[in-house]
C-alpha cells in the first residue's frame, strides 16, 4: 500500500504533486464534483454530470494568476486572451471529468492513509524538515482551497496519476521493432549539395512592372485602421492612504490570528488493514492480540514494525511525525488529542481498519506578541479595507461611465483624470494600448461604432480603466510613390528566387538524365556520414536529405532540389546510405525500448483520452 507509494515517489507521484502545488493545479485545480440546477449555472455537461459556470470562472481566474506569477512580474498581463482562458480551462475541466469517470469504471482507488503520508512529506508543506499545518494552510489558502478540497483535488489527480501510469506503462515493443528504429537512427547518409544563389541584380524591373504589381496587390497597400482612445484610470494603490486601521481592530486580528495556531502531535500508529483478504473481526481479533502484547511490556516500536499494514511509518516504529488538526481522519484524530504523553489509545476503528495511537510528543504553539505582528497584521487590515473600496469604485466608476456620453463627468464625479492615448492599430501599441482586452475594447462595435464609453476593464490586478473612442482613422489607399520602393525589394526578390528555381530545376532534370554525368566542377559541397542530428546543415536541407530513397546503385545518385527561404535554390545529391551493422550492445538496446514502449505509451493514453471524449455526451452551454 503505502510503501508502494513510497517506492514511486521519485516517478510520476512526485511529478504529480510538483505538478499540482507549481502549475497544474492552477489549470485543472477545481472540484470533479460539480453542483447547478439549470444550463445558466452550468458551462457544459460531460456524460450528466454538470461542470458549473462558478467553478469555471474560478478556473479561468486560478489559470491566469498562476500564469502571471509563472511568467514573471514583467510579464504583459494583455497577452492572456480571455476568450482562450476560458476555452483552455474549460476543455482541461472536461477532459479532467473524463478522466474521472474513466478511473472510476475502471475500479481504481486511492487510500486516505496514502494521502496523509503523501500531504505530509510534500516538501512545500515542511518546515525545517518537518510537516507544518501553518505552512500547509498558507499554501493551499493561496491556491484557493480549504483541507477538504484539498484533498479531494489531490485524490482526483492521484487517481488521474494511476489511470495515466497504468495505460501508459503498459506500453510494449518487439525486439524487431527496436531494431528497426535503431537501424533508422543511426543509418548515415553520403551526399552533396549545390547551392544556387538568387541574383537579385540581374533582376530590371520598370515603373510599369511596379504598378502592375501594385494594382495587383492594391490590398496590400492601405494605410492601418487606427483609433486615438479617451480613457480615465483607477488605480488600488491610490486607495491605501485613503483607509485607516483603530487599535480595536488591531487586537481582534491579532486575537483571530493567535487563535488559529495549534499544537503539533507526534503520533505513531499500528494498523491492522480491513481488506478483501481480512474481515473487520478478523481485523478487531488481531489489534486486540497487539494491545495484549502493549499491555505485557513489549516495545510499541517494535510491533508496529511486525503487524503495522501501513509500512512506510512501519519502518520507522509506526511513526508518522509531527501534524496538527484536520490532517487525520476524524476518527484517528480524536483519539490522538485525547491521549497524554506516551499513552497508547485503545483500538480505533477508521474507514481504514483498526489502530492503536501512541501519542510520541506535543509542541505547544509559540505566541507571538501583538508588537511583532503589529504591522504584518495592520498590512493585511488596509488591505482587505482597500480591496473592499476599489470594487465598490471600480462598480461607482462603471456605473457612471455607462450613463455618461462621455468621460468627463465620470472622471469629475471620482476625482480622475482624462487622458489620450496615442493612435494605434488592431495589432495594438505600447502601454496601454498593448493591452489585449484594451484592443478589443477599442475595436468593438459599441465603443467603435456606437460611440459609448466601455466597460471597466481590468489592466491587472491593481488598475482599471474605461475607455471611449476619441479618434476614429479609417483604412486608406498608401499613394504609389509612397510604396514604390518597399514594391521594388519585394518583387526584386521573388522575380529573382523565380529565376533560380526555374535554372536550379533544368540543371535537376538533367543531373537526373543517367546519359548527362555530374559535373564534378560544379561547386559541390560533399559531406559524408551525415546522421539525422547533423549540425551545420539547413533544416530544410537536412530533412529533405532523409526523405530521399536509397540510389539503386553507387554509381547512380539520387537528386533532389528545394527552395531556401532567402529565394536560393539547393540541389542535394545522395550518393550512398549506410546502415549500422554492428548489434545493439545491451545498454542501447534498453535505451531504445525504454523510448518506443514510453512514446507508445503516451499513444495509448492519447488514444484512450480521444475514445473518451468520441464517445462521451459532452454539451457546452
Amino acid at each position: 500500500m503505502l510503501q508502494n507509494i513510497r517506492d514511486n515517489s521519485q516517478g510520476w507521484i512526485a511529478k504529480t504533486i510538483i505538478g499540482i502545488i507549481v502549475a497544474l493545479l492552477a489549470l485543472t485545480g477545481v472540484e470533479a464534483i460539480f453542483t447547478g440546477t439549470s444550463n445558466s449555472q452550468n458551462a457544459a455537461e460531460v456524460n450528466g454530470e454538470k461542470i458549473g459556470s462558478n467553478d469555471l470562472s474560478q478556473a479561468v481566474e486560478m489559470q491566469r494568476r498562476q500564469l502571471l506569477q509563472q511568467l514573471g512580474q514583467d510579464f504583459d498581463a494583455s497577452l492572456l486572451d480571455e476568450k482562450l482562458l476560458r476555452d483552455a480551462a474549460l476543455n482541461s475541466l472536461i477532459e479532467r471529468t473524463l478522466l474521472l469517470q474513466g478511473a472510476a469504471d475502471a475500479k481504481f482507488s486511492f487510500s486516505q492513509p496514502a494521502l496523509d503520508q503523501l500531504i505530509l512529506q510534500t516538501p512545500e508543506f515542511l518546515v525545517d524538515g518537518k510537516f507544518n499545518a501553518d505552512r500547509f494552510d498558507q499554501v493551499i489558502r493561496q491556491l484557493g482551497y480549504d483541507r477538504l478540497q484539498f484533498r479531494q483535488m489531490l485524490e482526483q489527480e492521484m487517481l488521474i496519476g494511476q489511470l495515466r501510469a497504468g495505460l501508459a506503462g503498459s506500453g510494449f515493443v518487439t525486439d524487431a521493432e527496436v531494431s528497426a528504429f535503431a537501424r533508422l537512427e543511426k543509418q548515415t547518409r553520403d551526399f552533396a549539395t549545390l547551392t544556387l544563389q538568387a541574383d537579385s541584380k540581374a533582376v530590371q524591373l520598370s515603373d510599369d512592372d511596379i504598378k502592375a504589381y501594385y494594382n495587383a496587390k492594391a490590398a496590400e497597400f492601405m494605410s492601418p485602421e487606427q483609433v486615438v482612445l479617451e480613457y480615465v484610470e483607477l488605480n488600488k494603490d491610490a486607495f491605501f492612504d485613503q483607509v485607516e486601521v483603530t487599535d480595536e481592530d488591531l487586537q481582534s486580528a491579532y486575537e483571530n490570528e493567535i487563535a488559529n495556531l495549534a499544537e503539533q502531535r507526534q503520533a505513531a500508529h499500528i494498523l491492522v488493514e480491513v481488506s478483501d483478504s481480512l474481515s473487520d473481526e478478523q481485523a478487531k481479533a488481531k489489534i486486540d492480540d497487539v494491545q495484549k502484547r502493549l499491555q505485557q511490556g513489549e516495545d510499541f516500536a517494535a510491533l508496529a514494525k511486525e503487524f503495522s499494514d501501513d509500512p512506510g511509518s512501519a519502518a520507522n516504529g509506526g511513526d508518522l511525525g509531527y501534524a496538527g488538526p484536520g490532517v487525520y481522519d476524524p476518527a484517528f484524530e480524536d483519539a490522538l488529542y485525547a491521549l497524554r504523553d506516551s499513552e497508547v489509545s485503545a483500538p480505533v476503528r477508521s474507514e481504514f481498519g483498526w489502530h492503536l495511537i501512541k501519542l510520541l510528543g506535543v509542541q505547544a504553539p509559540e505566541v507571538p506578541s501583538l508588537a511583532s505582528l503589529k504591522d504584518k497584521l495592520e498590512r493585511e487590515l488596509k488591505t482587505q479595507q482597500v480591496e473592499q473600496r476599489f470594487v465598490e469604485v471600480t462598480k461607482q466608476l462603471e456605473d457612471a461611465a455607462f450613463e455618461a456620453s462621455d468621460l468627463a463627468q465620470p472622471a469629475q464625479e471620482l476625482g480622475l483624470v482624462v487622458k489620450t492615448s496615442a493612435a494605434f492599430g488592431r495589432e495594438g501599441g505600447e502601454g496601454l494600448t498593448a493591452n489585449r482586452q484594451v484592443i478589443q475594447a477599442a475595436f468593438s462595435a459599441e465603443v467603435l461604432e456606437d460611440g459609448s464609453n466601455s466597460g471597466a476593464i481590468e489592466l491587472d490586478p491593481n488598475s482599471v480603466v474605461v475607455v471611449r473612442v476619441k479618434e476614429h482613422k479609417k483604412p486608406e489607399q498608401l499613394p504609389l510613390e509612397q510604396v514604390a520602393d518597399s514594391i521594388r525589394a519585394q518583387l526584386t526578390q521573388v522575380r529573382a528566387s523565380e529565376a533560380v528555381k526555374a535554372k536550379g530545376e533544368e540543371l535537376l532534370s538533367d543531373l537526373r538524365d543517367v546519359q548527362t554525368p555530374v559535373d564534378q566542377a560544379q561547386a559541390w559541397q560533399v559531406v559524408e556520414a551525415a546522421t539525422r542530428s547533423q549540425e551545420g546543415l539547413e533544416p530544410a536541407v537536412l530533412q529533405a536529405l532523409f526523405r530521399m530513397p536509397k540510389p539503386t546503385a553507387t554509381d547512380k545518385p539520387n537528386f533532389a532540389g528545394l527552395s531556401l527561404a532567402n529565394g536560393d535554390f539547393v540541389i542535394v545529391r545522395l550518393n550512398g546510405v549506410s546502415e549500422q551493422k554492428d548489434p545493439l550492445t545491451d545498454e542501447e538496446k534498453a535505451m531504445y525500448s525504454r523510448f518506443l514502449a514510453s512514446r507508445s505509451g503516451q499513444q495509448d493514453f492519447a488514444a484512450f483520452r480521444k475514445q473518451l471524449e468520441t464517445k462521451a455526451d459532452i454539451e457546452r452551454f
